[in-house]
């Protein structure tokens, strides 16, 4: 089993973080730490996941934001509209719990 460093626990809240393991889980970490990581999370995210691992997660991912989404585009040079959750059918789709 390949566990996750301690100093990331604090990502994985609504886990039970000694049951993550890379090898299993590898897009929910990615996307974990694309919408919530610090630098040094990024860091250990790009030593231990290569380039194509998190850039499928990108395209991929439902739960990214699209204002993380936007950076990581940028930083991978990305085309937006082959990004999921850029696109508009997706946007409508996700609707307020409480309307305030």
């Amino acid at each position: 089993m390949k566990t996750l460093p301690q100093f990331l626990k604090k990502y994985f809240w609504d886990v039970d973080f000694s049951k993550l393991d890379k090898e299993i889980f590898p897009s929910f970490i990615i996307e974990r730490i694309l919408e919530e990581g610090d630098e040094k999370a990024v860091r250990w995210m790009r030593d231990n996941f290569d380039n194509a691992q998190i850039k499928n997660v990108l395209y991929n991912s439902k739960n990214l934001s699209p204002r993380s989404a936007n950076y990581w585009q940028l930083i991978f040079n990305l085309k937006r509209e082959k990004i999921l959750c850029f696109r508009k059918s997706f946007q409508k789709e996700q609707k307020p719990i409480w309307k305030y």
